[in-house]
């Protein structure tokens, strides 16, 4: 009789140990899921309908912080420039240094270096851009669009400012990866293929789904381990009196 309550002893007591582990373990990943998180992405509201329908107006969008060098073509990125406004901006990135942009072709579509780009995040079926523009990217720089052409102040409104339209790669604050709010379009920005096929391809999203990866693992080993104890008490078999 006292070697079971030895054995029933020891397996609470291996229990808790396992139980202490598993809270340790997910404080760990729950907090350094949060700072890392902190540290490399900052929150944006999308006041306007100009990215529509990637990103809604008063949209909540989680992006990376990232260098101006570090962007490619078909990026959504949030950037400041004074010619531009006194607040942060969020367009797409649809041609960098040396590219020749221009639209539209007779089927309505973008061109970049005179290839026509796929743009399935478009808002409507209608062309690429209601009113036609060409421009040649300076080097260094990025030409920007607004996903809802017809609504979007961009680059095409700019180009008649005497910078071809475009913002300097220094201008850039971060690159949108993901939207957090609202609930319904909560998920992550995919790359998009249109512009794969260009010198430099298309960049690479950061680390947000291993990071949420990590805070969600680290609570659910939090409630686990410190639910474990009144879970043990209550299939622990109560002694007659």
């Amino acid at each position: 009789m006292s070697g079971g309550g030895s054995e029933r002893g020891g397996g609470r007591s291996f229990g808790n140990v396992l139980s202490g582990v598993a809270v340790g373990l997910g404080c760990v990943l729950f907090l350094g899921g949060f700072v890392w998180g902190a540290l490399l992405y900052r929150p944006y509201t999308v006041p306007t309908d100009s990215m529509a329908p990637t990103i809604s107006p008063g949209a909540r969008v989680l992006a990376e912080k990232v260098s101006g060098s570090e962007v490619r073509r078909g990026d959504v990125v949030v950037f400041s420039d004074s010619v531009w406004g006194d607040v942060p901006m969020v367009k797409r990135v649809v041609g960098v240094g040396g590219d020749k942009v221009a639209c539209c072709t007779k089927d309505g579509r973008l061109t970049v270096n005179g290839k026509p780009v796929d743009e399935p995040y478009l808002s409507g079926s209608g062309p690429a851009s209601p009113v036609g523009f060409r421009a040649t990217v300076p080097a260094g720089q990025l030409f920007l669009l607004g996903d809802h052409r017809s609504d979007s102040v961009d680059s095409r409104m700019h180009l008649t400012d005497g910078d071809h339209g475009a913002v300097p790669r220094s201008a850039i604050a971060a690159r949108v990866d993901a939207t957090a709010w609202p609930i319904a379009g909560l998920g992550m920005l995919g790359r998009p293929s249109g512009f794969t096929g260009l010198p430099g391809g298309t960049s690479v999203p950061g680390p947000l789904p291993v990071i949420v990866s990590a805070v969600v693992a680290g609570a659910v080993l939090i409630l686990g381990g410190a639910a474990y104890g009144p879970l043990s008490r209550l299939r622990a078999p109560r002694r007659a009196g």
